[in-house]
């Protein structure tokens, strides 16, 4: 199953849900604590959920800024693919590219982007058309 990121008409493919969470998984342990949701709840609440309406989106938007830059300070060894089962790997294991410095350009969606830009080019979309962000899996 794919995941893409759409605001109204326009979508932001992701690429599979164990992928996108992962992310939510990595900034969970990484970045809260294991408390889900607990500095970042646009982001990890709402959006994991399903959807950001557009009144929440200036706050996504710095909540994701503040993720990418929390995420620059961990080595990509640290990614968690899974928040329920800490057991699982990536299925690429430690094959990763050298230019996958750290877990701030570990996330590229199915298209070669990176989620974080990718993320954030969808919350600009809804700002700009002021329409919500939602998660749908295809």
């Amino acid at each position: 199953m794919s995941v893409v990121l759409t605001v109204k008409v326009f979508g932001f493919p992701i690429g599979t849900g164990d992928f996108f969470f992962s992310f939510f998984s990595t900034v969970a342990v990484r970045l809260e604590k294991e408390q889900w949701g607990s500095r970042f709840p646009v982001i990890m609440k709402e959006l994991y959920r399903g959807s950001v309406p557009a009144e929440h989106l200036r706050q996504a938007e710095k909540e994701l800024s503040q993720i990418r830059s929390e995420l620059k300070r961990f080595p990509r060894s640290e990614v968690v693919w899974d928040y329920e089962d800490r057991s699982k790997q990536p299925p690429w294991g430690d094959n990763v590219s050298e230019t996958i410095r750290d877990l701030s350009d570990y996330f590229v969606t199915s298209d070669g982007k990176n989620l974080l830009a990718v993320m954030r080019r969808a919350i600009g979309a809804g700002r700009a058309l002021k329409a919500p962000v939602v998660v749908e899996s295809l």
